[in-house]
C-alpha cells in the first residue's frame, strides 16, 4: 500500500495549496475593490472548508475501508497476495475493483490503473456465478483466463471477493491446434464412370481421366492431406480437420468443378462423397466415411454427404440421378426374392399413405408374381384415401376384389412366417401402416425415391435405385427374371405402365433407355396404352379446380407457389396435377401447391430438374425426388406453411 500512500501526500499538497491560493487571489480583491471583496470572501472561504473537510472524510472512509480489507485478506489469506505468481483482484458488493496484486497489474490489466473502476471492464458475469461455479472461461486483452471467486467473510456487512485469473491461452491455443489437425477419411466416387467411358476412344480416355485427376490434385493442392485410388472410380483421402471445414464452408466445390469435365461436350463427370466427420479414430471416421458416401449414392449422387454425430449434412444435389445400364444387381435382387417368397407362407405387399397410380401399380405386379408361385397374397391398403380409385374399381370389377385388404385387416394374418413387401417409399413414416411394419420381421423395400436419412433399416432384401423412373419400372425389370412366374394379365400390365408413366410425366421427366424397355416388355404383354390414358381422366369438376389452384399462383425467386382456398374429396390428386400444369409458365423452375385436409397442411413440389425441390421439401420433414417431392405439415395453417416453405426456399436459394 506504500504506492497508494505517497500519493496520498501528494494529493493533500495539492488540496491544500489550491485552498491557499484561492484565499490569497480573493484577499487581493481588497485593495482593488473592497465591495468585490465582501461578495467574494465569505464564498471563497466557504468553498474552501467544504473541499477540506469532505477531502479529510473520504480519505477517513477509505483508510478504513482500506484497513478493513487488509484485515479481511490476512484473515482468509494468512499471506500476502502482492507477490503471488497468480493474477488476483478484489472487488467489493458494488464490482468496484479496490485493490490487485503486481501480477494482475502487469499481465491481466496491462499496466492499466483500475482502482475504482467497475469489474466489468473484465467481464460481465454476475459476482454470485463466479463464487458459485467451478470457473468461468472469459477473453481479455487477446488473452483467455479461467476466473475463480472467494468471498472474505460471509458474515461482513461489507464483503469483499477475491477474483483469481487462470491463464488458459496456450492451453486453448494447442487444443484448438489439436482438434484442426484431427484426421478425418473422406470416400469419393465417380458415380458415372463406366457411362462417360464408355463410348470414348481409348485414346481419349487418358484424356477424360487425366482431367478428372486434375480436379483431384486441384482439390488436394490447397491440403496437407494425402490422396489414393482404391478402385478405378474410388478414391480415399485422408485430410485434416481445418481444411475439411473450408470444403464444408465453400460446399465443396470440386462437385462443380467435376461437373465441368464434358465428354463429347454433353455429359459431365459426377462425384459422389462421404464424409466421416468428428470420429475418436480413423477406424471409426472410414465406418461413418462409408455410411455417408452411401447415403449420397442414394439420394442420387452428385453430392457430398457429410455424417457428424448429430446425423447428416447434404451439399450439391443438383444432377439427375445417373442411370446404369447394366442390369446384373436387378437379376441378383430378383433371384433372392423369388427364394424369398418361396420361403413365406404368406405374403403382403404395401405402399405409402394415400397411395398413387405408382404405389398401388407395383403392388399389383408383385401380387400377381406371388400368387402364380401358389402363394396367398394380398396388398394392404386404404381403398377410401387413395389417390387411385379408378385402378382399384377397375381390378375389382375383373375379378380382384379379393387381393385388396385394409391394413387392419393385413395385420391380423400377420405370422412368423409372412414377408411383408414395401413399395415406392423407404421411410417408416409414409407408410400406408406402420402398425403393420412392426408387427413383421421378414421386410423388403422396393423404392425409386432419393435415400432419406429416416430410411428402413431393418429390411432383409433394400433394392434402391434413385436413378429409376418409378417403383413400376423396377418391378417390371424384376417380374422378367421370375421365368414361368412372371404372366400378367393385360389389366395387371396396365397398372405398372400407368404408375411409370404418372412419374414420368408421360415419359418426359426421369426416364432413361431402361424405362423404355420396361414399357415395352408391358405393351409387349397386352398392355393398352388408350386404357392407360384412361386411369388419368378427371371429371370436368376436378379440371376446374385444377384450373382455379393454377390462376391463384404466384411467382416466388422463379417458383410458381399455389394456395388452396377450398376442400374436396380429390384435392390430394388435382394439387400435383396443378403443379405440374405450372411448370409449364415461362420462367418458372419449380411448382408448389398448398391444400389443407385432416388438419394438416400437404405441399406437392414440382420442377424440371434446376431446383432441387427434395431437398426444399425435407427442409420442411418431407422428401422426394429431385423433380417431384412433398411435404405433410400436421397441426399447421396454410398460411403457416406457405410462410414456412418461403423461408425453406430463401436457404436453399441463399446456399
Amino acid at each position: 500500500m506504500k504506492g497508494i500512500s505517497n500519493k496520498d501526500i501528494l494529493f493533500k499538497i495539492a488540496i491544500y495549496s489550491l485552498a491557499v491560493i484561492s484565499l490569497a487571489l480573493s484577499g487581493a480583491t481588497y485593495f482593488t475593490n473592497r465591495l468585490m471583496f465582501m461578495i467574494i470572501m465569505p464564498i471563497v472561504s466557504i468553498l474552501v472548508i467544504a473541499i477540506i473537510v469532505k477531502y479529510h472524510f473520504v480519505m477517513l472512509n477509505m483508510h478504513r475501508y482500506i484497513v478493513h480489507m487488509d484485515k479481511e485478506i490476512n484473515f482468509l489469506e494468512r499471506e500476502s497476495l502482492y507477490d503471488l505468481p497468480i493474477p488476483a483482484l478484489v472487488i467489493d458488493d458494488d464490482r468496484t475493483i479496490l485493490w490487485y496484486n503486481k501480477n494482475c497489474h502487469m499481465n491481466v490489466l496491462d499496466m492499466l490503473e483500475a482502482y475504482g473502476m467497475k469489474l466489468d471492464i473484465i467481464t460481465d458475469i454476475s459476482t454470485e456465478k463466479l463464487i458459485a461455479g467451478a470457473g468461468a472461461e472469459v477473453n481479455y486483452n487477446e488473452r483467455s483466463y479461467i476466473l475463480h471467486a472467494r468471498q472474505t467473510d460471509k458474515s461482513s456487512a461489507e464483503g469483499l471477493t477475491i477474483i483469481y485469473f487462470i491463464d488458459v491461452t496456450e492451453f486453448n491455443e494447442l487444443s484448438l491446434e489439436h482438434k484442426l489437425s484431427k484426421q478425418t477419411v473422406v470416400l469419393i466416387m465417380i458415380d458415372n464412370y463406366e457411362e462417360i467411358l464408355k463410348n470414348v476412344r481409348e485414346s481419349e480416355k487418358a484424356y477424360v481421366y487425366g482431367e478428372i485427376e486434375k480436379v483431384f490434385e486441384k482439390f488436394m493442392g490447397k491440403t496437407t492431406g494425402i490422396i489414393r485410388k482404391i478402385s478405378s472410380d474410388r478414391f480415399i483421402v485422408i485430410i485434416e480437420e481445418r481444411h475439411l471445414d473450408e470444403l464444408i464452408a465453400g460446399r465443396f466445390k470440386i462437385l462443380d468443378d467435376a461437373r465441368a469435365v464434358m465428354v463429347d461436350n454433353r455429359v459431365g463427370a459426377t462425384l459422389s462423397i462421404g464424409v466421416g466427420k468428428g470420429a475418436k479414430t480413423l477406424v471409426e471416421s472410414e465406418q461413418l466415411a462409408k455410411q455417408a458416401l452411401d447415403m449420397a449414392l442414394g439420394r442420387g449422387g452428385d453430392q457430398a454427404a457429410v455424417k457428424t454425430a448429430n446425423g447428416f449434412e447434404f451439399y450439391g444435389g443438383i444432377s439427375q440421378g445417373i442411370e446404369k445400364q447394366t442390369k446384373v444387381k436387378t437379376r441378383i435382387i430378383a433371384t433372392a426374392l423369388s427364394e424369398l417368397m418361396e420361403a413365406s407362407n404368406r405374403i403382403l405387399i404395401m405402399g405409402h399413405r394415400f397411395g398413387d397410380l405408382d404405389s398401388l401399380g407395383s403392388s399389383i405386379g408383385l401380387n400377381r408374381v406371388a400368387r402364380n408361385m401358389g402363394k396367398e397374397a394380398y396388398i394392404a391398403v386404404d381403398t377410401t384415401k387413395n389417390l387411385a380409385t379408378t385402378l382399384i374399381k377397375r381390378i375389382e370389377d375383373n375379378n380382384g376384389a379379393d387381393i385388396f385388404l385394409p391394413p387392419h385387416a393385413a395385420a391380423e394374418l400377420v405370422t412368423r412366417n409372412t414377408l411383408l413387401i414395401i413399395v415406392d417409399t423407404h421411410n417408416p413414416d409414409f407408410l400406408e401402416s406402420e402398425h403393420l411394419y412392426n408387427i413383421c420381421d421378414r421386410v423388403v423395400v422396393i423404392d425409386h425415391h432419393r435415400k432419406m436419412v429416416n430410411h428402413i433399416d431393418k429390411a432383409v432384401i433394400f433394392h434402391h435405385e434413385p436413378y429409376a423412373s418409378s417403383a413400376s419400372e423396377m418391378v417390371t425389370e424384376l417380374i422378367q427374371y421370375f421365368g414361368d412366374n412372371s404372366k400378367l394379365s393385360p389389366i395387371e400390365a396396365e397398372a405398372l405402365l400407368a404408375g411409370i408413366t404418372l412419374d414420368t410425366k408421360n415419359f418426359v421427366m426421369k426416364t432413361g433407355v431402361r424405362t423404355f424397355e420396361a414399357a415395352a416388355f408391358l405393351r409387349k404383354i397386352g398392355a393398352d396404352t388408350v386404357a392407360v390414358r384412361a386411369l388419368f381422366s378427371n371429371s370436368i369438376d376436378s379440371y376446374q379446380r385444377k384450373t382455379r389452384l393454377v390462376a391463384s399462383s404466384e411467382i416466388y425467386r422463379k417458383c410458381a407457389i399455389a394456395s388452396s382456398d377450398f376442400t374436396s374429396e380429390d384435392l390430394q390428386i388435382v394439387a400435383p396435377q396443378a403443379a405440374d400444369e405450372l411448370l409449364g409458365i415461362s420462367g418458372v423452375q419449380a411448382s408448389f401447391v398448398l391444400y389443407a385436409a385432416d388438419n394438416t397442411a400437404h405441399i406437392s413440389a414440382r420442377s424440371m430438374g434446376e431446383v432441387n425441390v427434395q431437398v426444399i421439401m425435407e427442409r420442411l420433414g418431407g422428401g422426394g425426388h429431385l423433380t417431384m417431392a412433398g411435404a405433410q405439415l400436421t397441426g399447421v395453417n396454410i398460411e403457416s406453411a406457405r410462410q414456412s416453405l418461403l423461408e425453406a426456399i430463401d436457404e436453399y436459394y441463399d446456399n
